[in-house]
């Protein structure tokens, strides 16, 4: 009889909080965006991204679980229910809104222009006539595709498109900002440079899809996103990866 009273209690406590004490949570990343999410030389994937994440499960009780997944089937991925969530420099859009719904932002991230060290253009206005290189589906190139002119040039990574900018194939490229500093100023610092930050007008925000109506795998989530900025952690692991 005991047992039983016991196990009541038991269940009575996990199903009063919905939290669960240590859930797991898979998140899909595209590990091809340093220094955000990458793959390490020992075949990890590690980044800004990741150990934020894996920050906010330790301050919310969940455990997250990173899938490394290509960017281009990324979002139907989610939808298909192959992954609970996405952390993979996900800026919050209107479009994507009205698909998925977004966790509270956890990076603010800025368009740059990265061109070759003997270049003189210090915008896209410059470029016209011109290839420009970005990542297929990010901000960056549909910032690439509006402006006039320019012809756009899409990857599936985009340390192939800045390949390309090193050996001359196209004119420049657009990213967000700390990849664009990890590839002009660290990975290609004797031929690349950041030549200019694209004003959009707009605050671009990462945040962490999830399905619509998953309403409380948000609110873990959120929780974790909170506590990690309350205490700062998101600062250190700034310097830690992208120096500032």
């Amino acid at each position: 009889m005991l047992k039983k009273v016991l196990l009541a209690l038991l269940c009575a406590a996990v199903f009063a909080n919905p939290a669960w004490a240590k859930k797991t949570i898979v998140f899909a990343t595209d590990a091809t965006w340093p220094p955000m999410e990458f793959v390490n030389a020992d075949k990890q994937v590690v980044g800004y991204a990741i150990d934020f994440m894996t920050a906010a499960g330790k301050e919310a009780g969940f455990t997250p679980v990173f899938k490394n997944t290509a960017w281009d089937g990324i979002f139907a991925g989610l939808a298909a229910g192959k992954y609970d969530a996405i952390v993979s420099s996900v800026s919050i859009t209107p479009e994507r809104q009205r698909a998925m719904s977004f966790s509270a932002p956890y990076f603010t991230v800025r368009q740059a222009l990265i061109v070759n060290k003997n270049s003189a253009a210090t915008s896209l206005a410059d470029l016209k006539g011109k290839k420009v290189g970005g990542q297929i589906g990010t901000t960056g190139y549909f910032a690439i595709k509006a402006a006039e002119g320019v012809q756009a040039k899409s990857y599936d990574e985009i340390g192939l498109a800045m390949e390309d900018l090193n050996v001359g194939r196209i004119a420049a490229v657009v990213c967000d900002d700390p990849v664009a500093a990890n590839y002009a100023l660290m990975q290609y610092k004797d031929n690349l440079k950041i030549s200019a930050i694209i004003e959009t007008g707009k605050v671009e925000s990462y945040g962490v899809p999830v399905k619509k109506g998953s309403e409380e795998l948000l609110e873990l989530i959120n929780r974790g996103i909170a506590a990690v900025k309350a205490k700062g952690i998101d600062l250190e692991l700034k310097k830690k990866w992208i120096g500032q």
